[in-house]
C-alpha cells in the first residue's frame, strides 16, 4: 500500500510489514469498540501522509491490527493529499474507508470534500488556521477545532501542524497517546531528519495539551 513518493513535508520512512488479515467484513467489525477508521487529509507540503503513517505505525507497536491507504492528487506543494488508516483489535476486512469514525483536515478545501463522509457519532479534528467557521454536520459529531499552524509557529516550525493535529486527535480518542506516537516517530521519519524528532514530539504533545485544556 505504500508508495516510496510522499508529500514534501518531513519525508517518511516506508513502514515495514503494514498488512491486515481479511476474514471479517467491516459491518461486523464495527461492533468492535477497538476499530476506528479515520481519513487524515490535507494539501501537498503539510505532511498528511507522514501523520497517516505515525497514527498506522503506533497503532501496530501497540499490537494493533491497522490497514493504511494513502491517495494523491498532484504530486507537488499545493496538491491534494488524504490517507486513510483504519485500527482495529481484530482482523480487518478492506483499507478502503468510505464513512470514518474521524476526520482530521488541515485545510477549509479538505474540510468541504470528506466532512459529509463522516459517521453520526464521529469525531472532526479541524484545523482552525486555515478553517475560519465550522461546518454544518449533525449534532452527534463533535467538532475540535485547533489553531494548529499558529501553534507549530510557537514551537519554531510550520511544518509541525501536522503532528498538532495528530497530538490532537489522539488526547480526544484516548485509544492511543501522544507519547507512544513520540517514540513511534522514529520509524517512520527518515533519518535525515531525526533532528526535527524534538520539534515533532513537542508538537504533539501541544495538541493533547490544547484538547485537555479545551475540555
Amino acid at each position: 500500500m505504500d508508495r516510496k513518493r510522499n508529500d514534501k513535508s518531513f519525508p517518511a520512512r516506508p513502514i515495514e510489514g503494514l498488512k491486515a488479515k481479511y476474514r471479517m467484513s467491516n459491518a461486523e467489525m464495527t461492533t468492535n469498540d477497538s476499530y476506528e477508521e479515520v481519513i487524515i487529509a490535507g494539501f501537498g507540503g503539510q505532511g498528511i501522509l507522514l501523520a497517516g503513517r505515525l497514527l498506522a505505525q503506533m497503532a501496530m507497536k501497540a499490537g494493533k491490527e491497522v490497514t493504511f491507504m494513502p491517495s494523491y492528487g498532484a504530486e507537488i506543494r499545493g496538491g491534494t493529499s488524504n490517507c486513510a488508516v483504519i485500527v482495529a483489535d481484530e482482523s480487518i476486512a478492506s483499507p478502503i474507508v468510505s464513512k470514518p469514525d474521524s476526520l482530521i483536515v488541515m485545510n477549509k478545501a479538505s474540510l468541504n470534500k470528506f466532512a459529509p463522509r463522516l459517521k453520526n457519532g464521529g469525531l472532526l479534528v479541524m484545523n482552525s488556521s486555515l478553517i475560519d467557521s465550522k461546518p454544518q454536520l449533525d449534532d452527534t459529531i463533535e467538532i475540535i477545532a485547533v489553531p494548529a499552524d499558529e501553534l507549530a509557529v510557537e514551537l519554531g516550525n510550520q511544518k509541525a501542524a501536522n503532528m498538532v493535529a495528530i497530538g490532537a486527535y489522539l488526547q480526544k480518542r484516548g485509544h492511543l497517546t501522544p507519547d507512544a506516537a513520540a517514540e513511534a516517530l522514529p520509524d517512520v521519519l527518515a533519518k535525515r531528519y531525526h533532528q526535527t524528532l524534538p520539534l515533532n514530539t513537542e508538537a504533539l504533545r501541544r495538541g493533547a495539551e490544547f484538547v485537555k485544556n479545551s475540555e
